[in-house]
């Protein structure tokens, strides 16, 4: 038996998640707020060489504005994101893993999406955490 699930009343958002979530300023506060995070957390801190964590803060807004439909400024600059590729040189294990979703969780949740974009924010975060696990433990 077919599970019949709720159908959304109205139109659908128009355009990308990037402009239903509010464009490149949502995902600048996100990001900000995650790497304030960071900032003060041990195990991730050195995990950013750089003194300032500035750059890394803005490779990865440009990224996720680009992964989700905004402008492809990451990859004019960078090039493919090649992530796992970029992440190798660090040990990434769980502990980091849960370390940079807490961080992660604290800045979503203070963007006060609507639900179902809340999630699929989410889901996908969730993803690329795991997919850059490369260390036991």
């Amino acid at each position: 038996m077919e599970t019949m699930t709720e159908i959304p009343v109205g139109p659908p958002p128009p355009g990308t998640f990037y402009e239903q979530v509010g464009g490149e300023e949502t995902f600048r506060r996100l990001v900000h707020r995650f790497y304030e995070g960071v900032a003060e957390d041990p195990l991730l801190r050195p995990m950013y060489p750089e003194e300032d964590l500035g750059p890394a803060e803005e490779r990865l807004t440009l990224f996720l504005i680009q992964y989700w439909g905004g402008p492809r400024t990451y990859s004019d600059r960078r090039g493919h994101p090649r992530l796992r590729m970029r992440h190798a040189p660090f040990a990434v294990d769980r502990a980091a893993h849960d370390a940079w979703l807490r961080h992660m969780r604290t800045a979503v949740d203070e963007l006060k999406l609507p639900a179902e974009q809340e999630k699929q924010l989410w889901d996908y975060l969730v993803y690329a955490a795991s997919s850059m696990v490369n260390t036991p433990g």
